[in-house]
């Protein structure tokens, strides 16, 4: 770890405004700070939006969440014979279902904010900038600005929307993944540019609301990083539902006109559509904060580096969240701060996130994923065995019309080790956890046998795991 100046003797530790400032208030920012305060450190968290959360909470997770779940709920509808009967092909636009997302985005602002007030956290709005590497200036919505100091400070900015130059993002018929929740007409045809986590979200819940979805991949595979078989189970669901992908392209320029845009590709192809979601990469919100100040400099995608502790090359500062990479998840973020906070409280700290962390995508339907894929387990020689459970024959799943789906589980054939947990389907990022759990236990008690030798409810979609567990045993010999 680079060694940094001694602050100033103007500024010994008495002397500083705060313990802590916290430059963000997303999971990131609210795990170190609730965590530092809990400890009654003088914390102080700077938002440059007018509410605390952060993107996770005004522009990510939580609206393309409530979005998906209102689509969610209308396929069901949609699809249900129950309803037969009744007015069939129910239609709701995305304007429509903006309202649920802002309703649930509301509530969580009053809850996290709460959090702060009750642990007297400092709450300024306004964007922040370093003066020197324990001195923060806060830009106001008014104009104005204001000086704070800390002996530590934690960088939890988080990321936002990669927007190349040469695409025209004030056009109105061209969004990016945060615009998009100004959309405010109803298109009939949407291109998605870039097939990740979001633009796969983003393609479920438009196809889900009846719209014509191309959906542009600059990779070979959805998802690659996904066990193949979830990957595959994902790309077919598309398929089926209309989705059109198309793989191993780039986009070559956009036209964008007043009542269209216009797509063309490297490969010659041309695309016309309502609009335009760029769905391609993520940067780190670094660029306001005047790093060469303290003397940080990120990396060409506004990152930080930083230690097992989440501190930087500059001793007193650290930094947590998507403003550091992978894993880039909400849940993650949230961790790292609390860990952060811990290495702060005590540098003989050695905590560190746990190895199998869940992934959740809330495409429709789900995808959850824990441990080693079927991949990553072949390349590394390790003689493995595959459990499989099909929703479609589990009772819960024909009760609630939801038969689309599998679980599966990959174990080490000798030891019967749980390796790794995979599923598709509704609620698959409810399910995965009850297998995550068994992961995490020693030695013995982390055996497919545990699936076997327990009683669930039922019906249950959680009896999947014991079906899946039989099913893996049954090819043993």
């Amino acid at each position: 770890m680079t060694k940094t100046k001694k602050a100033s003797s103007a500024k010994t530790t008495l002397t500083f405004d705060f313990d802590a400032i916290i430059l963000g208030t997303g999971p990131g920012g609210e795990g170190a700070a609730m965590n530092l305060a809990k400890q009654e450190k003088r914390v102080a968290v700077v938002e440059r939006y007018k509410d605390v959360g952060g993107g996770c909470t005004h522009w990510g997770t939580i609206p393309s969440k409530a979005l998906r779940q209102s689509v969610s709920r209308l396929i069901e509808y949609n699809s249900n014979p129950l309803f037969s009967g009744t007015d069939k092909n129910l239609h709701l636009t995305f304007p429509d279902i903006l309202g649920h997302a802002a309703s649930v985005i509301g509530k969580q602002v009053k809850l996290r904010s709460g959090f702060y007030n009750r642990n007297r956290v400092s709450h300024f709005v306004g964007q922040a900038s370093f003066v020197d590497q324990n001195t923060i200036e806060i830009l106001k919505p008014d104009g104005s600005t204001e000086t704070i100091s800390a002996k530590i400070v934690v960088i939890a900015t988080g990321s936002r929307p990669y927007q190349p130059a040469e695409i025209d993002f004030n056009h109105p018929r061209v969004y990016d993944s945060d615009s998009i929740l100004s959309l405010k007409h109803d298109p009939r045809h949407i291109i998605i540019y870039g097939a990740g986590v979001i633009g796969s979200e983003y393609a479920s819940i438009f196809r889900g609301l009846g719209v014509k979805v191309d959906l542009i991949n600059t990779r070979d595979r959805l998802l690659s990083f996904l066990d193949d078989e979830m990957s595959d189970s994902l790309s077919y669901h598309f398929w089926n539902n209309g989705v059109v992908i198309r793989h191993g392209e780039q986009i070559e320029r956009v036209d964008a006109q007043d009542d269209c845009v216009i797509v063309h590709l490297e490969s010659g192809k041309k695309m016309k559509a309502d609009c335009l979601l760029w769905a391609n990469g993520r940067t780190g919100n670094t660029s306001d904060l005047n790093l060469a100040n303290a003397g940080l400099k990120a990396d060409g995608r506004g990152q930080l580096k930083v230690n097992a502790q989440y501190q930087t090359e500059v001793d007193n500062i650290y930094a947590v969240g998507d403003v550091i990479g992978y894993p880039s998840l909400a849940s993650a973020a949230f961790d790292q701060g609390r860990l952060a906070a811990n290495a702060i409280l005590d540098n003989e700290s050695n905590a560190v996130l746990i190895n199998d962390i869940p992934t959740g995508i809330y495409t429709i339907p789900e995808i959850s994923s824990v441990g080693k894929t079927e991949q990553e387990l072949t390349e590394a020689k390790v003689p493995y065995e595959v459990g499989r459970a099909q929703f479609k024959h589990l009772a819960r799943a024909q009760i609630s019309n939801n038969i689309v789906g599998s679980l599966k589980i990959l174990f080490h054939r000798e030891t019967k080790e749980i390796l790794g947990i995979h599923c598709f389907g509704e609620n698959a990022a409810e399910i995965i956890h009850i297998g995550q759990a068994i992961m995490q236990q020693p030695g013995e008690h982390n055996t497919i046998e545990y699936f076997v030798n327990t009683t669930f409810n039922y019906p249950t979609m959680a009896e999947a795991f014991r079906v899946a567990a039989l099913n893996g045993l049954n090819r043993l010999f």
